[in-house]
């Protein structure tokens, strides 16, 4: 930090200019750290919901099976463990690979870049199915809710690895 001497005789004296870099620094600290927590905030609401919350339906992980079946087997095997070249779909690493993250990512990979062979040719419903399927057969537990087809919605569910304690 500069110090100036001024010629009063008193010793060392701040520029009076330095307390006004000061002040507005620490208001640009208040404001970035009211972001931050604003940030994080929305990313807690965003992701509210979690796939221990049965988020799709039986009816919807069937539909997704029939698709699989059609569209996804021949890369990714009758059991989802893929092989060196396509990953595996149904495996602790799987699932922790995805923990985190939201539904509506893994959707969006699903969408875009599947079948590796015919990438982007997937409704959104097909897709949605394909999700719900991927949870089904991972375990996740069924809802009385499908699956939406909206990234949004679906990005407010998170996948998490485990599932939450209960309640005592």
């Amino acid at each position: 930090m500069a110090r100036f001497r001024f010629q009063t005789g008193r010793g060392p004296k701040r520029h009076p200019s330095i307390s006004v870099i000061r002040l507005a620094s620490m208001q640009t600290r208040r404001k970035a750290g009211a972001i931050l927590i604003l940030a994080f905030g929305l990313v807690a609401q965003t992701a509210s919901r979690s796939t221990w919350d049965g988020v799709y339906t039986a009816a919807q992980a069937n539909r997704g099976k029939d698709l699989y079946a059609r569209q996804c087997l021949d890369c990714h095997g009758d059991d989802l463990e893929g092989d060196p070249e396509n990953p595996a779909l149904a495996t602790s690493s799987f699932v922790y690979k995805w923990n985190g993250l939201t539904v509506g990512d893994l959707f969006e990979r699903v969408h875009r870049d599947m079948p590796q062979n015919n990438r982007g040719t997937l409704t959104r419903q097909k897709a949605a199915d394909l999700v719900a399927f991927l949870l089904s057969f991972n375990r996740f537990p069924a809802g009385e809710r499908e699956l939406p087809a909206e990234l949004e919605a679906l990005r407010r569910i998170r996948i998490d690895a485990t599932p939450p304690e209960r309640k005592k």
